[in-house]
């Protein structure tokens, strides 16, 4: 037999890395993209075949996809990876942030699960594997944008798990909470800007927000309950290997508790998010 064939967005670090090594593990065949594929030739080195995907780009998307089912003829699990987190109060964030943050978290997974699902349904089986978060399920002051795309992505997946069904077709959301990773790096840069960008456009109204965005821990990283990447890469990897996997699976204990929040009535949430804004 042929061994299974995955295909990973956003394996230069963190949680893509962790999978596509996991995968590499279980021998399957990987194919772990990046948009740099200079950020992924250890991958290569351990036997992976690596690609440069944009998930923003149609083009790349078609080509990397021709590609695996001209070399393996069928692709077994898509894991949707590729993502960051554009945080900041609704009022600083910029329109145009907040379509890049759509185009890369939303459109990007659309993009590559449309070009799977016909080589899927002609085979009668595959996995889409959507990396979501937390953020997916509860949204707080200065996520808004970062979250509203993260609800979008599991909107989209809900939806998609009744249509693939009949066609023995899974689709999967994976709701980390905090990990060990460097989107608290990507978060802050998105937020401070750099050379050629000015970061967000701040009113001065929520200087209170922007304080907790410079301690790493209110981002995730470092803070009380992270988990390594490999951790989500473990159910990752067992969702894409099971005849029934689960519609959601979060790892680790934040994760699990995390996403009960939502039962919390709006006014008790909002109460706690203005106690932790006053916290010195």
């Amino acid at each position: 037999m042929h061994p299974k064939t995955v295909l990973i967005t956003g394996c230069s670090s963190g949680i893509g890395r962790a999978t596509a090594l996991e995968f590499l593990d279980e021998e399957w065949e990987v194919y772990a993209t990046a948009r740099n594929p200079a950020d992924i030739e250890t991958l290569g080195e351990r036997g992976a075949t690596i690609a440069t995907l944009d998930v923003t780009d149609d083009e790349d998307v078609a080509r990397v996809v021709d590609r695996i089912i001209d070399e393996h003829g069928r692709i077994d699990c898509l894991v949707n990876n590729a993502g960051y987190g554009q945080m900041g109060p609704i009022e600083d964030v910029p329109t145009e942030r907040v379509e890049r943050q759509f185009d890369v978290n939303v459109y990007g997974p659309h993009r590559l699960t449309r070009a799977v699902l016909p080589h899927m349904r002609a085979q009668e089986d595959g996995t889409i594997v959507n990396v979501s978060s937390v953020a997916g399920r509860i949204s707080f002051p200065g996520s808004g944008v970062y979250s509203g795309s993260k609800f979008a992505l599991e909107a989209m997946t809900d939806a998609l798990r009744a249509e693939v069904r009949e066609y023995g077709i899974d689709a999967v959301l994976v709701e980390p909470g905090p990990v060990e990773t460097q989107f608290g790096s990507r978060v802050r840069a998105e937020v401070d800007g750099g050379e050629e960008d000015d970061g967000l456009d701040r009113s001065g109204a929520y200087e209170s927000l922007y304080k907790l965005f410079e301690d790493r821990q209110a981002l995730g990283g470092s803070g009380p309950g992270a988990i390594p990447p490999e951790r989500v890469a473990d159910d990752i990897v067992n969702a894409a290997s099971s005849t029934k996997p689960r519609a959601r699976y979060q790892p680790g204990t934040v994760a699990r508790f995390g996403v009960l929040a939502r039962f919390v009535p709006d006014e008790w949430r909002d109460t706690l998010f203005e106690f932790a804004r006053k916290l010195p």
